[in-house]
């Protein structure tokens, strides 16, 4: 059996590699899950339920910091594409400082639900399968805080994905161009009309 070499799985000058692509995803379902548990959780009377329910968004929290930080890491050793050769300057830069906003999030979401979390004073277990000690020790004030800035950094955080997204979109949509496509496997989007746009995917 043949094994792919590394190169072929690190990231390409006109498009991200299939490892890139699946920890973009993954984070993309993970943020889905971890707001879909957050709106719920919130409204629901004490109960074991909600006890699980809480106990899983830490859990799937957890698993987030560990796959940018994983993301980050394999960014800084496969490399980014080159930028599409038909793209202005401004919408480089504010695509670069969206990125860096949105890495930013997606670092302080949940170290701020493990900070919450930790001024509890209690520890937890990661899936069930270990224990999470706390980072700090028992301090409300400090609880109460997080809980609000780990609300106010997931609405910021929401509303820049749905531009994120909403930009992806207009430029597959109405500029034609392989932004969206480069976060695709080959082949799954039809890119431009033309032969060029085609090679850009």
């Amino acid at each position: 059996m043949n094994v792919p070499t590394l190169p072929r799985w690190k990231n390409r000058p006109d498009g991200w590699g299939p490892i890139s692509q699946l920890l973009h995803w993954l984070v993309v379902l993970l943020i889905l899950a971890l707001g879909t548990l957050g709106l719920i959780m919130g409204d629901l009377p004490s109960s074991p339920r909600k006890l699980e329910l809480y106990q899983l968004h830490k859990s799937l929290g957890l698993t987030l910091l560990g796959l940018v930080l994983l993301r980050l890491a394999w960014r800084w050793f496969a490399g980014v594409p080159a930028a599409l050769p038909d793209q202005p300057a401004w919408q480089r830069r504010s695509a670069a400082l969206t990125h860096v906003a949105l890495y930013a999030l997606l670092l302080a979401m949940p170290l701020s639900g493990l900070i919450l979390t930790s001024a509890t004073g209690r520890d937890w277990r990661w899936f069930g399968w270990f224990t999470v000690p706390p980072i700090t020790g028992r301090n409300m004030p400090l609880h109460e805080l997080g809980e609000t800035v780990h609300q106010f950094l997931f609405w910021v955080l929401a509303a820049l994905a749905v531009l994120h997204a909403f930009a992806a979109f207009h430029h597959h949509l109405f500029r034609g161009d392989a932004t969206l496509a480069r976060m695709l496997p080959r082949g799954w989007l039809r890119v431009g009309s033309n032969e060029e746009a085609g090679r850009d995917v």
